[in-house]
């Protein structure tokens, strides 16, 4: 029997990983339990606009917001069929329809106060192109 990480494209790897690592973290350190459901980024969300709230400097979180992208990334890859890909060290979404995404730098966004990965993964699932 095969496990879906071994059918992924290897692309996926490291993602998969960081975002099994938040989900882990999440569960253990915050009590929050995520499901990759799309519902659960509003709980990442406030997640980051509390970290926000508290100050730390960016390069602080820099790991716990690539972890929120990729926790992401896998919610959208889940619902839409859409695949990883790497360049270069960088990880992003191509979905079915050919738009790329990038939810671990909108995690970024995010945490600058001009992001929403709920809203990324709302953009992502539909079919209308992002404007």
């Amino acid at each position: 029997m095969t496990t879906q990480a071994e059918t992924r494209p290897s692309a996926a790897a490291k993602p998969l990983r960081w975002a099994a690592d938040t989900v882990a973290t999440m569960r253990e350190g915050a009590r929050l339990r995520l499901d990759y459901s799309a519902q659960s980024l509003w709980s990442i969300d406030r997640m980051i606009e509390e970290i926000r709230r508290e100050g730390a400097p960016e390069a602080a979180v820099r790991q716990v917001l690539r972890g929120f992208g990729a926790y992401t990334g896998e919610v959208i890859v889940r619902q839409t069929g859409a695949e990883w890909w790497a360049t270069g060290g960088d990880h992003w979404i191509r979905t079915p329809d050919g738009r790329l995404w990038d939810p671990i730098d909108e995690a970024r966004r995010c945490y600058a106060g001009q992001g929403s990965l709920r809203l990324l993964c709302r953009d992502a699932a539909s079919n209308e192109p992002r404007r």
